[in-house]
């Protein structure tokens, strides 16, 4: 992706380490289309109605991180308060979601690479809040 050189072309200073940053947002793009794939995925499933739970957790796991990113990558007017409640929003809806697809990993591909997308996405959004403070 070109997250981490766009982030170099914006005059704005946030102190926020941009690597870590464009990582970030890196693994919240990456979560949310796996969250959407995989809502997706079990839309297509017989057993359709045992997967409302984890579509609902899916898609709600998906907007949340889409979101995030879109805050993240707008650096200009930097608030550090509403990136701490956006990043606490995502490590708790990526823990949510990746215990949810975790229990319907050992019937479903999907659902198992959904989840580690979640845990890898929960780790990183922890990571920078973190280093935020």
């Amino acid at each position: 992706m070109k997250t981490a050189e766009m982030l170099r072309t914006t005059p704005a200073e946030t102190g926020i380490d941009p690597g870590l940053l464009a990582r970030t947002i890196d693994t919240l793009v990456a979560c949310s289309q796996a969250c959407t794939a995989c809502a997706d995925a079990c839309l297509s499933e017989d057993m359709v109605a045992e997967l409302r739970a984890c579509i609902r957790t899916n898609l709600d796991c998906a907007d949340v991180c889409d979101t995030a990113a879109r805050v993240l990558s707008r650096q200009t007017s930097y608030n550090a308060d509403v990136t701490r409640a956006v990043l606490q929003a995502c490590v708790e809806v990526c823990r949510a979601c990746g215990t949810e697809c975790a229990s319907h990993a050992d019937h479903h591909e999907h659902c198992r690479v959904c989840a580690e997308a979640c845990r890898s996405c929960e780790e990183v959004c922890s990571q920078l809040l973190a280093a935020i403070g």
